[in-house]
């Protein structure tokens, strides 16, 4: 069904990093609306017409795109702790190769997937689009995502295409990596706690929500040359956003929640003893900065010019994302490592 009969529907759409939890929504909810869709990623899925590539570097996959009407960039490394030199070449210099590809391919728009992140990890409360963005922050997530918006701002403002870019707060969902699976795991393993003795905010977003969100900016002529900020309106204390993963790890009580310099020291121990074992995590002390923030981000001016209304309610959301766990078996394999905390940051997808 069509988010809403005013919203035009591309022909074709290519999405980078289409194998990916944002990504294959995309793909997903385009092929619904009666778009033809295809993608590229770091793995081929031909089902879903999907070509293997390297979002680093200009190849063959850029031919890929070519009589797409919209090109979405998900791609991204998503992690706290990749070395700063894989985010400059996949989340920042990808996004021009993208640019490049939608170009030659005749695309009439480029959207790009940024993050709230690009504000930083302490920021004014309800922070709008005008709001100042992140640099040399000490953390290579954050300042890579603001500065992957740079080559798409240039492109629209040289004429060379219409560009917009959407800035998701903390998106979950079925497969999400790191607000599902990894929390899930590392509790199960007891390795998991809450900095800020749990009163730090998230601004969650249900993956269907945000969809909505970028189907809109990409579509409408009201998004081009525009930033959104796309949550689901409604901030949550970090210790009851985890408390569903208590619970599904079959445990009893509350996250464990500690101050946030007790949660930097600890996680640099345990990014020690990773190191020693050779199983890096995602537990880490920016991780531990990230989960203490204090602020929201306001959603306004997407209402404003999009019409974007969230509508799924933490509740609903987590219980969908339940569902999907217990269908996937993952719920049943508590204590059997079913969901690898170890997993490589992902250097392709979101």
């Amino acid at each position: 069904m069509p988010v809403d009969a005013a919203v035009p529907v591309p022909r074709r759409v290519f999405v980078s990093g289409a194998n990916g939890f944002i990504g294959r929504a995309l793909l997903h909810r385009y092929r619904q609306l009666g778009a033809a869709v295809c993608g590229m990623d770091v793995r081929a899925d031909p089902a879903w017409d999907v070509v293997a590539g390297d979002l680093g570097a200009p190849g063959p996959w850029q031919a890929h795109a070519r009589g797409s009407d919209l090109v979405v960039n998900t791609a991204a490394v998503v992690s706290n702790v990749a070395a700063p030199a894989l985010y400059r070449r996949i989340s920042v210099a990808g996004v021009r190769h993208m640019i490049d590809a939608a170009v030659a391919g005749g695309a009439q728009r480029v959207l790009h997937v940024s993050s709230c992140g690009a504000y930083g990890w302490h920021h004014t409360d309800e922070a709008d689009e005008r709001a100042p963005i992140t640099v040399l922050s000490g953390s290579s997530y954050q300042d890579a995502k603001a500065a992957s918006e740079h080559p798409l701002l240039a492109a629209h403002a040289a004429g060379e295409i219409a560009g917009t870019i959407v800035r998701p707060s903390d998106v979950y969902g079925p497969g999400s990596r790191p607000w599902v699976l990894l929390p899930l795991e590392m509790i199960r393993a007891g390795r998991f706690l809450l900095p800020a003795h749990g009163r730090g905010l998230l601004n969650p977003v249900y993956v269907d929500d945000l969809v909505d969100g970028i189907v809109r900016a990409a579509g409408l002529a009201a998004g081009a040359g525009h930033i959104f900020n796309l949550s689901g309106g409604q901030p949550v204390a970090t210790a009851e956003f985890f408390a569903h993963h208590v619970r599904w790890a079959g445990r009893v009580g509350a996250p464990r929640c500690v101050s946030t310099a007790t949660a930097v020291r600890l996680t640099r121990l345990m990014q020690l003893a990773g190191r020693l074992r050779g199983r890096p995590s995602e537990a880490s002390p920016q991780t531990m900065l990230m989960l203490s923030k204090q602020a929201g981000v306001s959603i306004e001016k997407a209402r404003r010019r999009l019409g974007y209304a969230p509508r799924v309610a933490l509740a609903d959301g987590m219980r969908r994302t339940e569902d999907w766990l217990r269908a996937a078996g993952l719920l049943a394999a508590a204590g059997r490592g079913a969901v690898s905390t170890a997993a490589p940051p992902s250097a392709g997808r979101r």
